[in-house]
This record gives C-alpha cells, structure tokens and sequence, in this order.
C-alpha cells in the first residue's frame, strides 16, 4: 500500500510461441515428477538428530568427529 497516487501496472510484453511452448513443458514435468515421487523408506538404526552428512560431523556416544 502506498500513500501517492496509484500507478497502472507496467503491461506485460507477450510470449513467443517459443516461450509458451518452453513454460507448458516444464509444467509438464513439474507434473510428471510430482507423480512420480515415492515415499522416503525410514531409516533403520540411524544416527539420530540432523543428518550428519549435511552438517559434515559425526556423533558417537556424545563424541563428535570432523572428516
């Protein structure tokens, strides 16, 4: 919300067919990996907490050990 006068909206310049044709299909597949997704199997006698991997350390027994 602004306090000035209220200016129109820039118009949008139109799409190629390139481009449209570019857009549907990535939405086709955004679509087709939606679809596609499975559930993540849970984890078995992992480590517990975040995933070490993603913050680089591990954690054993309260000991922490860098790679």
């Amino acid at each position: 919300m602004s306090d000035g006068p209220s200016q129109p909206a820039p118009e949008l310049k139109a799409l190629t067919p390139e481009a449209q044709r570019a857009l549907a299909e990535a939405e086709a597949r955004r679509q087709a990996a939606a679809a596609n997704t499975k559930p993540v199997p849970k984890e078995l006698q992992g480590p517990k907490g975040p995933e070490p991997t993603r913050y680089g350390d591990w954690e054993h027994k309260g000991i922490a050990s860098d790679f």
